[in-house]
């Protein structure tokens, strides 16, 4: 059995190539802006807030798990926010590559590892749009564990610490995906798994990408009437059915045009389309580029047939 959230993973191709120890104490906040850039923080000890875009803040806990794959902008501070206005201070950096927001001496409050992953997949904007804005896993035994083994590693100075501390957070972030389907995630495909119902046609459409699938074929494998799929599927998943379907049929496209020297006619007819002319206007109007042409700037050194 196909399983998608293992498909869309491995074209994803996470790494976590940035991180840092910041511990807090007394009132502190930082805020961030940046775009695009997948961002995630696993609590060591204690407690903070945060805070992303214009949703309710979150109180994080020891053990807990955040990931924002594409943040757009969110804040992190003490549990009760300091009052200043205006630009925040910057970190203090502590020894052995710990750095301090707030109080700079004495026992922190709250002990966090942070930083911002890396999806080494040239697709990875398409893809992290069928995930949730925001992961928050808590109380998952595995997921505890493995924070405290990325707690560990970080504060421990043994012979290759990067190379484990990379390994690890490659498996929490997988290990937190897969989790976060049963922890009432934002919108995208881990509640959509989560969905028994939703789930066998969101692996019908994995299964078997060429098919020609039909929202009426899709609820028949849902077993619920067109209407009542059509609903649930885009609430949960934040996207018509169709509109999946399409994303992830481009995404197979672009990682088969970008890995094989299959021509644009056969890329069309594995990913479900029954002339190279409609894939085409697809996929160009999907991508903003022509198949060919996305090709060749894939594998500038290499020719690619076109028909």
């Amino acid at each position: 059995m196909v399983d998608p959230l293992s498909e869309v993973v491995a074209l994803l191709q996470p790494g976590m190539p940035f991180s840092k120890v910041v511990s807090g104490a007394g009132p502190w906040r930082v805020r961030r802006t940046e775009t695009g850039r997948p961002f995630y923080c696993a609590v060591l000890e204690g407690a903070c807030q945060l805070s992303v875009q214009a949703q309710t803040p979150i109180t994080l806990q020891a053990g807990d798990f955040v990931l924002i794959p594409s943040a757009h902008g969110f804040a992190m501070s003490s549990i009760e926010p300091p009052t200043w206005e205006g630009d925040d201070p910057p970190p203090v950096q502590l020894g052995q590559g710990e750095f301090r927001l707030g109080r700079p001496h004495g026992e922190p409050d709250v002990r966090h590892l942070i930083g911002y992953c890396s999806f080494g997949s040239p697709d990875a904007a398409l893809l992290v749009s069928l995930l949730p804005e925001l992961v928050h896993v808590r109380g998952e035994p595995r997921l505890s564990t493995l924070v405290q083994l990325v707690g560990d590693e970080c504060r421990a100075q043994r012979p290759a610490r990067e190379v484990v501390l990379a390994r690890l957070l490659e498996v929490l972030l997988i290990e937190a995906l897969r989790s976060s389907a049963d922890t009432g995630a934002s919108p995208g495909l881990l509640r959509g798994l989560a969905d028994c119902r939703l789930a066998s046609a969101i692996r019908g459409m994995h299964e078997h990408p060429t098919q020609a699938w039909t929202v009426a074929q899709l609820a028949k494998l849902a077993a619920l009437s067109r209407s009542a799929f059509f609903e649930r599927f885009s609430r949960a998943v934040g996207v018509a059915p169709m509109a999946y379907l399409l994303a992830w049929r481009m995404a197979l496209a672009k990682d088969l045009l970008r890995r094989s020297a299959a021509g644009v006619a056969e890329v069309a007819q594995r990913v479900g389309y029954s002339s190279a002319s409609t894939f085409s206007v697809a996929f160009t109007r999907h991508v903003g580029l022509s198949p060919a042409r996305y090709a060749r700037e894939q594998q500038p050194s290499e020719e690619v047939p076109v028909t």
